[in-house]
């Protein structure tokens, strides 16, 4: 692949965005920002209870914005902002209408960037948040409804913990619980669900689907789509740097540091270029991110000149890299794990791993390769994603039953 500068790397991803051949609002308006607030205190209440909703607005879809209880990744209960849609089409399988829970792809840090703000022509996404919409209207063309997550901290107040194993999986899991106590939606309350997510959004479906035995029982769970999933954010960490794409691993940081704050990122490890990176990635969009710090190298970033990944192996990193890290439990639900094999953002060796470690365990896995593009093969693999991740759900929540190929990969 030719050298990118900055200019030509502004031109590629916008042409890699293209490929998708989505549409994005062209004139946002403001979001209701008093919504995004919690009361204070929370609400007493249980795991997916809704605490507020209003109407919002999904082309295809009545859909209603929502704030529902959830758990940080140390189980303090937080609020969490989100969507659930009912489509406009009939659901033609058997039985009440299942639910989708949409984990979104990396929409950003800053509550500007909140799914449930793009995709209804709110806040100020930019061009990757045309993703968020083309996964929705994947499933509600399927005649299945949605419950799409915003994550801690990404709409509602404190910063987003990005890519936090538990913090994702509750606020995915208890977005679907909201959705089913959401009232004067048809929807029923112990019907058939499933999970979908890329990207950061493929993290989030593995975690919650790992993670839902335990969390969330009572969940007629039938599937989970996972497709370019960061199951290793130690690998990440060294393959981001000096990339590209290292603005996610700025993202991450923020995450590791908003989740866990005995990390002592900001106040001990970052240097002033450093600490003004976070500030600014703590405020900012996906697409803002790439192109604002390409081929930044961390090392120019920390006190002492080490790069990021030189730290992960000490404590208190080691310890809580191995708590994030995706496929040390076996899901229950059956699952299919998508990856390119020339993915230039999350290795696909990563997902492949969790794959086999959740056969491992007994799981019930199907591991397929993407077909992508030779170059931004990550961003060119989302639409073959979206279609595949919505056709194998409906079958599943259909009732077919799910093939695995583990110990063929």
């Amino acid at each position: 692949m030719p050298k990118l500068t900055r200019r030509s790397l502004a031109a590629a991803v916008t042409a890699a965005l293209a490929l998708t051949a989505l549409t994005v609002s062209a004139a946002p308006v403001s979001a209701d920002e008093a919504f995004y607030q919690p009361p204070s205190p929370l609400p007493a209440g249980k795991d997916g209870d809704v605490i507020k909703s209003q109407p919002s607005f999904i082309l295809g879809s009545k859909a209603t914005r929502i704030m529902y209880l959830s758990r940080d990744s140390k189980g303090k209960a937080i609020p969490v902002t989100g969507t659930v849609m009912v489509p406009d089409k009939p659901w033609p399988g058997p039985g009440p209408r299942p639910i989708v829970a949409y984990s979104p792809f990396t929409a950003g840090l800053g509550d500007k960037c909140a799914p449930s703000k793009t995709m209804a022509g709110e806040g100020q996404g930019d061009a990757a948040s045309s993703f968020q919409s083309g996964f929705v209207n994947a499933l509600l063309e399927k005649g299945l409804a949605v419950a799409q997550t915003d994550y801690e901290g990404l709409g509602t107040p404190g910063d987003h913990t990005y890519v936090m194993r538990e913090a994702e999986a509750h606020a995915v899991l208890d977005v679907i619980r909201a959705a089913q106590r959401l009232p004067n939606t048809g929807l029923p309350g112990n019907g058939p669900v499933g999970i979908t997510g890329y990207s950061q959004g493929g993290g989030g479906s593995a975690a919650a689907v790992e993670l839902a035995p335990a969390y969330a029982p009572e969940l007629n769970l039938q599937g989970a789509y996972v497709g370019a999933a960061p199951a290793d954010l130690g690998v990440l960490a060294k393959s981001l740097d000096g990339t590209y794409a290292v603005g996610f691993l700025g993202f991450a940081l923020v995450g590791l540091n908003t989740a866990y704050p005995e990390t002592e990122i900001l106040t001990k490890l970052a240097n002033d270029k450093g600490k003004q990176l976070y500030k600014e990635a703590a405020n900012i969009c996906t697409l803002e991110a790439v192109l604002k710090y390409p081929f930044t190298q961390s090392s120019t970033l920390t006190k002492d000149g080490r790069p990021v990944s030189a730290y992960l192996g000490e404590e208190p990193f080691k310890s809580i890299l191995a708590k994030l890290k995706i496929g040390n439990l076996k899901p229950n639900a059956p699952v299919l794990v998508e990856h390119a094999n020339n993915d230039d953002i999350v290795p696909y060796g990563q997902g492949k791993q969790m794959a086999k470690d959740w056969c491992a365990k007994g799981a019930t896995v199907q591991f397929n390769d993407l077909p992508a593009p030779p170059v931004f093969a990550h961003v060119g693999a989302v639409p073959a994603a979206m279609t595949n991740g919505a056709n194998w759900l409906a079958d599943r929540l259909s009732g077919k039953p799910a093939t695995s190929n583990c110990g063929k990969f």
